[in-house]
């Protein structure tokens, strides 16, 4: 074992990618021949650290691209569109929860058909349509493979950007004749993209398949490389961060959230429903950025105009402009409601812990707390107009009132 381990290191020191550095600077191919040797000195060398056993991992690498184009899909018409049955229970929990925990308008669903990638491999693809006016594209592409192997496709999948360029044209083409269910498009898009690698089944040399904790122990290195997608080892506390957002229900589950990517390593029939629950963390998120979006304008027309407040006749017109504030601080309330009660996960149960883990993850709280802030403010502002006109509207009675009297008062000091 060891003079194998030898003769490995010594190909690595005679092939290594450092004799194509000055032809990457000069040549671009030069530059190709350089990544491509350093991605396959990155996988070989990783090789080295199993001499013992190199489990085999089964599986399917996800990618959700979402995109938020409307305020609100008629989910009924779109499902006359389509041609789809309305489904039961959304998402189809596996693990005990409260039967109020579901979607209460679930996402409209429509099948693609599969795409073929410029490496050659096939990946099946699926729409989902939001109430709120999120679209979300699913790509799932099925893998048998190994860790080295493994954290190089989590790589090219995340950082090659291919799927996400093929989303737009996608969706464009599916909205020209959706266009009767879509309430309020929008001119500008946002989107997010989230990774899952779902392990189905992980089996070491011996047969065995390791429960979630022997997964973390034995592989966390390996688990943290593909959830960030990197090629190179992270530095442990890196790993430890990545490892730290866990969670398991039975011992041979296991969920790592990631900001950009998790691992999920359960049945099909459990880690459906945990997929589930990231993608709409994700689509919250991505509410949430449509709203902070739509205050922060407000709140710039808000204060160029009390900027303006100086002459009389620039209070006068704070009527307006309060009116219109609040409308659409009343408007965005209501989008943020329905988005919040499109499911409701209360209790300690194992979704919730899951699903709000992975609001934080991925950042969703933290436009949350954006997008309150800013109704706060323009609740406060509202009522600063609002005060600023009725002071002027005061002023402007007094100056008629006085007026009125001056009138009336000269006859009276002409007569005598």
């Amino acid at each position: 074992m060891l003079e194998r381990v030898i003769t490995e290191l010594e190909a690595l020191q005679s092939d290594t990618p450092i004799k194509h550095r000055a032809a990457a600077s000069i040549y671009p191919e030069g530059k190709h021949l350089y990544e491509s040797q350093l991605a396959g000195y990155s996988r070989r060398r990783a090789k080295i650290a199993y001499t013992v056993t190199v489990p085999v991992c089964r599986g399917s690498f996800r990618a959700l691209l979402l995109y938020d184009v409307a305020e609100e899909f008629d989910l009924v018409e779109m499902r006359k569109l389509i041609g789809g049955e309305r489904p039961g229970r959304s998402p189809g929990f596996k693990l005990p929860a409260p039967d109020y925990v579901r979607f209460e308008r679930p996402p409209v669903t429509e099948p693609c058909d599969p795409i073929q990638l410029t490496s050659g491999e096939t990946a099946n693809a699926s729409l989902r349509y939001f109430e709120y006016g999120v679209i979300s594209l699913e790509f799932d592409m099925p893998f048998e493979t190994q860790w080295t192997d493994l954290i190089a496709l989590s790589n090219r999948w995340i950082w090659a950007g291919e799927v996400e360029r093929r989303g737009p044209k996608t969706i464009q083409a599916r909205l020209a004749r959706l266009q009767p269910a879509i309430r309020k498009a929008y001119t500008e898009w946002l989107d997010e993209a989230y990774y899952v690698i779902h392990l189905s089944e992980v089996i070491e040399e011996d047969g065995r398949h390791p429960t979630g904790s022997e997964l973390i122990s034995r592989y966390g290195r390996e688990l943290s490389q593909v959830i960030r997608g990197e090629n190179e080892p992270l530095s442990e506390v890196e790993q430890r961060e990545v490892l730290a957002s866990s969670l398991s229900y039975y011992p041979s589950d296991l969920l790592v959230l990631g900001w950009l990517a998790a691992l999920v390593y359960d049945t099909p029939e459990g880690a459906n429903p945990i997929i589930q629950l990231l993608e709409y963390a994700n689509t919250q998120l991505l509410e949430y950025r449509r709203y902070d979006e739509i205050l922060t304008t407000v709140l710039k027309r808000a204060y160029a105009v009390l900027e303006d407040r100086g002459r009389i006749s620039s209070r006068w017109r704070l009527s307006r402009e309060a009116a219109h504030l609040n409308q659409l601080r009343l408007d965005v309330t209501e989008l943020t409601e329905r988005a919040d009660n499109a499911i409701k996960f209360l209790s300690d149960m194992y979704y919730a812990r899951a699903y709000r883990l992975a609001a934080v993850k991925v950042g969703a709280g933290d436009y949350r707390s954006l997008v309150d802030q800013k109704l706060r403010t323009a609740g406060e502002l509202y009522e600063f107009m609002v005060n600023e006109f009725r002071e002027a509207r005061s002023f402007l009675l007094e100056v008629l009132v006085i007026v009125i009297l001056i009138i009336e008062l000269i006859p009276i000091f002409r007569g005598r």
